[in-house]
């Protein structure tokens, strides 16, 4: 019986020591964000980041990648190898976020500035034809204009990428016989940069007519 008795007692002892710890567990002493704090002086339970703190993969030691700039002025050469990769890669994020704006020829005249918005200069312009990389990448980083920056939409290597596409885009509408390798055959017919808004118009006025007629005939 005494046995017995120094085994239900344990057993109690043990499950009031769990229980115990388990609320230690849900009660335990901490900061929460925005509480006032009687530890510090200040009274601040979220305190201020050390000077000098750099979050992890946020050192940026290379300040050109990072900005574009040599110095004060913008750069001109990229960052790192400009490969197949890196201007299909351009060319898939320029087709997402540039666009809307700019056209898939870069020539401005993109969906949205036909429905109103103001329209954004060629990238064919020779103005921009000669402007160095670094000004692509500041206007995506910072913003120019009636242009809203990207810096949180696009992560700075796809910057970089999608300056290549646009230099691969300029060169595709002032390349010269010169440009291309021997061999391959060179047009003297040069590409129409509104034939796509064209098309696109033409297509509209297509489905348009039709559902037209199929109105009139659901009149009738």
């Amino acid at each position: 019986m005494t046995q017995k008795r120094t085994v239900y007692g344990l057993l109690v002892g043990t499950v009031l020591f769990l229980a115990g710890c388990r609320l230690d567990m849900h009660d335990q002493p901490k900061f929460k964000p925005l509480r006032q704090s009687t530890f510090y002086a200040d009274k601040r339970s979220s305190r201020p980041i050390i000077e000098g703190t750099v979050a992890r993969g946020q050192l940026k030691e290379d300040t050109y990648f990072y900005t574009g700039k040599a110095g004060n002025n913008p750069g001109d050469v990229f960052p790192f190898p400009v490969t197949r990769d890196v201007v299909e890669r351009g060319q898939q994020r320029f087709n997402i976020f540039c666009t809307p704006c700019h056209s898939q020829l870069g020539d401005g005249n993109g969906m949205i500035v036909q429905r109103g918005l103001k329209r954004p200069p060629s990238f064919h312009d020779p103005r921009l034809v000669k402007a160095p990389v670094g000004h692509f990448f500041d206007v995506m980083t910072n913003g120019f204009g009636a242009m809203p920056d990207y810096s949180a939409a696009i992560p700075v290597r796809d910057r970089w990428a999608i300056i290549a596409y646009i230099r691969a885009l300029q060169l595709s509408q002032n390349a010269t016989p010169g440009d291309v390798p021997a061999g391959v055959q060179v047009s003297d017919k040069k590409p129409d940069l509104n034939i796509r808004s064209r098309q696109a118009s033409n297509e509209r006025g297509r489905h348009g007519g039709a559902a037209a007629g199929s109105t009139q005939g659901e009149g009738k």
